[in-house]
């Protein structure tokens, strides 16, 4: 089901970072899709920092994941960062541990999620993002809920 579709300027990411917010998942696991370059990475951070992330934000494309914390009071207590770029196979998140944040009570915020789709949870929500212009992306926001 397509809970958003749009064109945005990038002096807007805020706005879409707080429309993300508003929606997140009862599962906690939002789906970043897109090629290199699209803004997926730049979305994270905005939507960390709407949220409160008092850690510094990183892409961690060689680490795998960044878990943050947030402000006391916030929503949620830790956000994990998962990048999955470098994985080969699904057999490889799984052995890093990753299906474990999945189902744990942080919120995943999940880069390149088709290396490992079956190891989601059954309603996470996709954001496709694409660029436009360089300074304008157009965003699809898919909720996985029958």
């Amino acid at each position: 089901m397509h809970l958003l579709k749009r064109t945005f300027k990038l002096s807007e990411l805020d706005d879409v970072a707080h429309a993300i917010i508003k929606i997140i998942p009862p599962s906690r696991v939002i789906c970043f899709e897109g090629e290199l370059g699209a803004g997926k990475t730049t979305l994270i951070k905005a939507i960390c920092k709407q949220l409160g992330v008092i850690d510094h934000v990183s892409s961690p494309t060689f680490s795998l994941l960044n878990c943050y914390h947030t402000t006391p009071g916030s929503d949620f207590d830790q956000v994990v960062h998962i990048d999955l770029y470098r994985i080969s196979t699904e057999e490889e998140a799984y052995r890093a541990g990753i299906e474990e944040y999945f189902y744990s009570n942080a919120l995943c915020l999940v880069e390149w999620p088709q290396k490992a789709f079956g190891l989601l949870p059954d309603n996470y929500m996709t954001v496709r993002l694409s660029s436009v212009h360089y300074d304008e992306r157009f965003i699809e926001i898919i909720s996985s809920e029958k």
